[in-house]
């Protein structure tokens, strides 16, 4: 199958992991999308990139009414759409794109990831989203969502929307089909708490640094990934002006063993949409963390908190400020080796994919199933 893969950003490390999904199952994929980043890849994986402009972080309401407005990018998307089987849009500003340039015989995939707090406001910006989202939705053959509560809450109960909606969590993917040998941490003290992924939480940088300082050298934090630009101007500074805190900078799927074999606990929190987003996903980091053995800490009640909860693993917290150094102060190595038990009995299939099931994962979502 021919797919055409719209993205918000370009820079996503979740882009390469979805286009490599549709490559491994021997789909022929082409890239449209914008970046944030100056830097723009000319290929992701073996597709082609074609960049639609410079958006910003967080502005969803601008960049979907920009792109609603200017025909000038239709043409560039028709181009690199005409010969698809199939087009994926990754949010709603892509999505928009894609039901302007779709011909009828095209499929059209929605692959909605994140909730923006604009999509559950009540006020005028919140109101000509969902028209947008409306009518947009009108031609999608299928919906791609990341965690159940996105399906249920939003999509369901919210919206009313009766169309097919596909569940595919972040599993880690799996070269073979087995999961890659987990590397132990370093015997502690300092017990070393990473936090990695799209770096998007100012009060998790606070809480995670405040710990660290206050510590004196028992817990140490390790920081790795993308920050983002719209809540952190320089994080590298910040960072390096935190006692105890390192700042990493960006990692590719092959430095994860490494990364994870630096810590003991994952930080699966957020609070960057509290109460919204953050209450219903399930991060890359939680399948992530418990697939390389580190034990993650999580608000017990949100939904990587509930997914913990039903695998009888990790620590649930209700005021990670105040329980985390007192967990810390009482933990020695035979404590810890219990928690780390708890995380190795989560089976498999729970946090990795092997190559069969992304084959059947990328065909389903391109129509090739059918």
């Amino acid at each position: 199958m021919k797919v055409a893969y719209l993205v918000h950003d370009l820079n996503d490390a979740a882009v390469r992991r979805r286009v490599a999904l549709f490559e491994g199952a021997g789909h022929d994929v082409a890239v449209g999308g914008f970046h944030r980043d100056p830097h723009v890849p000319a290929t992701i994986g073996k597709a082609p990139v074609t960049p639609l402009g410079r958006t910003e972080d967080g502005a969803l309401a601008k960049r979907v009414l920009s792109v609603a407005r200017h025909a000038a990018l239709t043409g560039q998307v028709a181009r690199l759409t005409r010969d698809a089987d199939t087009i994926v849009a990754r949010n709603l500003e892509t999505l928009v794109l894609a039901r302007r340039v779709r011909r009828p015989a095209q499929r059209l995939v929605y692959e909605c990831l994140d909730i923006h707090r604009l999509l559950l406001g009540g006020g005028a910006a919140s109101r000509a989203l969902h028209a947008i989202e409306g009518w947009a939705l009108r031609g999608v053959a299928l919906t791609v969502v990341s965690a159940p509560a996105f399906r249920d809450a939003y999509f369901r109960d919210r919206l009313g929307y009766r169309g097919e909606v596909m569940l595919v969590e972040n599993l880690v993917p799996c070269e073979a089909d087995a999961p890659s040998p987990v590397i132990d941490p370093p015997p502690p003290p300092p017990w070393v708490i990473g936090w990695f992924g799209m770096l998007r939480c100012r009060r998790s940088f606070d809480m995670l640094s405040e710990m660290a300082r206050r510590a004196n050298g028992r817990i140490e934090v390790v920081i790795a990934g993308r920050p983002s630009t719209d809540l952190f101007e320089d994080f590298a500074a910040m960072a390096q002006a935190a006692p105890h805190v390192t700042y990493l900078g960006g990692y590719t799927a092959a430095d994860l063993p490494q990364l994870f074999g630096r810590i003991h606990f994952i930080w699966a929190i957020d609070y960057f949409e509290e109460g919204l987003n953050s209450t219903w996903l399930l991060p890359n980091r939680l399948y992530e963390g418990v697939a390389h053995g580190a034990v993650p800490l999580a608000l017990r009640s949100v939904a990587t908190g509930d997914w913990l909860a039903a695998h009888e693993a990790g620590v649930l917290l209700d005021d990670p400020a105040r329980e985390v150094p007192a967990l810390i102060a009482g933990l020695d190595r035979d404590g810890y080796g219990r928690l780390r038990d708890r995380v190795a009995a989560i089976p498999a299939d729970a946090m990795t994919m092997t190559p069969a099931q992304a084959r059947a994962i990328a065909d389903r979502i391109v129509g090739a199933a059918a």
